[in-house]
């Protein structure tokens, strides 16, 4: 996408929810993780199922007037779409259905098409062809069908590979491939279908033009994604993990099992807005189940969140990083009541966090704004500023530039969530314990209108950010204002903090 990502760091700007012996999945390199386990759902609100493992089978028999493709014939599928009118049904049979042997060879689907896969039916790109689906055309189905072996470069992917709108796809396996197994229109649904082993996303949830409204994934099994280890190839890229969201304007996350990634969970980056993520099982993710960046009004509910950023938070506190790397981050991600959506904050309640390397990290870089060299999504500004040459010198210095140009964590309502912590499952002693609530001390550009220590106290103390109402299990410790002032309970509750209001702490509860 021509982004420049950020390592976690400090003091410059860093990026940045169940049990793992109980899903039977790995994260080794090179192997793709495999459900063998139901996910582990103790305090989840709703049914996960092994979508992967067992997958609603497609219809044995073509459906009236439907068109019968042929395994046998190469290419059958691609040619059969070119000669059929729009809005026809196509049937595969079972087997192993192939394309031409040419790096473009693909199926371009016209409007209202319907792909459905026969119990058994698998669209193998032989590590051949680039994509499986592609072009513009709009509401397009695929249904019970496998997609596997295909080579999209960095940042595509296979079906959907044009991000064309009003797309259902259901029941499928998008297994193997390079890249991510699917891109995103406007109105896409995603639903009941296995995203697994494929090497860079589950999803890449980005469209040219930043177009994409209406989005729904719901049901599906995501593990053991980014087997291509692309924070190793390009260091700092933030190019990974489960699915990353781009500037979506409306989404419901619902009911998905997002498990065994390596990196994030979920992602979602740079200019997001009106995201409602509930009763997910987020777990064992090598990083955050959940990046909430730059991005704005949020409802993030009833998720079972459990064992993850145990790779990425151990290596960087091996490393001696006193930063709180968090399994739920927000960073300068907040509530705007003037960008319309369901709610006019980022509300985080109900969700049962249990063993994940530290906790619930708001953080606002004070060097990351519009028009900055830190502002790694370059090129990009709030939602609030249209003309993104108004940040400068000397009008950001003022109002209203001067709360307009940045991206802000603010509005965010952090309550009746449980947070347990049992240091000897996580083999921990230190970092890995944390709530926070902080910034950087603001030193870049030359130009900037935000050094020193103004937007570390206005993300503690002046920007509503709120924990009430929550329940502690083990040797919880907080952090405000900046990585050095580690407190306790009693310090974080009470003046100048005056955090977790009605809150209780149990420190021997939790092992």
């Amino acid at each position: 996408m021509g982004v420049k990502w950020r390592n976690w760091a400090w003091p410059a700007a860093p990026l940045g929810l169940v049990l793992l012996a109980a899903t039977g999945c790995t994260s080794t390199p090179g192997a793709p993780a495999e459900a063998s386990a139901s996910p582990s759902t103790s305090g989840a609100r709703s049914a996960v199922g092994r979508v992967c493992a067992e997958p609603a089978a497609g219809p044995a028999t073509a459906p009236k007037g439907a068109v019968t493709v042929d395994p046998a014939v190469v290419g059958d599928l691609a040619a059969k779409t070119r000669n059929s009118p729009p809005h026809t049904t196509f049937w595969l049979r079972p087997g192993r259905h192939r394309l031409e042997p040419e790096r473009y060879a693909q199926v371009v689907p016209k409007e209202g098409n319907r792909y459905l896969g026969a119990p058994g039916a698998v669209l193998d790109g032989r590590r051949k062809n680039q994509y499986a689906f592609g072009g513009s055309a709009r509401d397009v189905t695929i249904r019970h069908l496998t997609v596997q072996g295909f080579v999209p470069p960095h940042d595509e992917g296979a079906v959907n590979h044009g991000s064309a709108d009003g797309w259902v796809i259901e029941h499928a396996k998008i297994q193997y491939n390079s890249g991510a197994a699917l891109m995103a229109g406007a109105r896409q649904q995603v639903r009941a279908n296995c995203l697994r082993g494929n090497g860079q996303y589950g999803m890449n949830a980005y469209k040219e033009g930043n177009s994409i409204r209406d989005l729904v994934v719901e049901g599906n099994e995501i593990v053991g994604n980014n087997t291509d280890d692309w924070e190793r190839r390009k260091p700092g890229c933030g190019c990974t993990g489960g699915i990353k969201f781009w500037a979506v304007d409306g989404a419901d996350i619902r009911g998905n099992w997002v498990h065994d990634n390596r990196g994030t969970g979920l992602w979602a980056d740079t200019n997001n807005n009106d995201f409602r993520i509930e009763n997910n099982v987020l777990e064992a993710n090598d990083g955050a189940a959940l990046i909430y960046e730059i991005s704005y009004n949020a409802v993030i509910r009833k998720n079972t969140i459990r064992r993850n950023n145990w790779v990425e938070g151990r290596r960087n506190a091996d490393r001696g990083d006193s930063f709180p790397f968090a399994t739920v981050y927000l960073s300068e991600a907040g509530g705007e009541p003037r960008i319309d959506a369901r709610t006019d904050k980022i509300e985080i309640y109900r969700n049962v966090l249990e063993n994940n390397w530290n906790g619930i990290t708001l953080w606002e870089s004070a060097d990351r704004f519009c028009n900055s060299p830190a502002n790694t999504s370059s090129g990009d500004c709030t939602l609030l500023v249209k003309d993104t040459d108004r940040c400068k010198r000397p009008a950001i210095a003022t109002a209203p530039l001067y709360a307009d140009c940045r991206w802000k964590t603010q509005r965010v309502d952090i309550h009746g969530n449980r947070f347990v912590l049992d240091k000897s499952v996580l083999d921990c002693t230190v970092k890995c314990d944390r709530m926070a609530v902080l910034a950087n001390y603001g030193t870049y550009p030359d130009w900037s209108p935000y050094k020193g220590d103004g937007v570390a106290r206005a993300i503690t103390r002046e920007q509503h950010n709120r924990w009430h109402d929550n329940v502690y299990v083990g040797p919880w410790r907080f952090v405000a204002h900046d990585p050095s002032r580690v407190y306790d309970f009693a310090r974080w509750q009470g003046t100048p903090y005056q955090q977790d209001a009605g809150s209780t702490l149990d420190p021997g509860a939790g092992g």
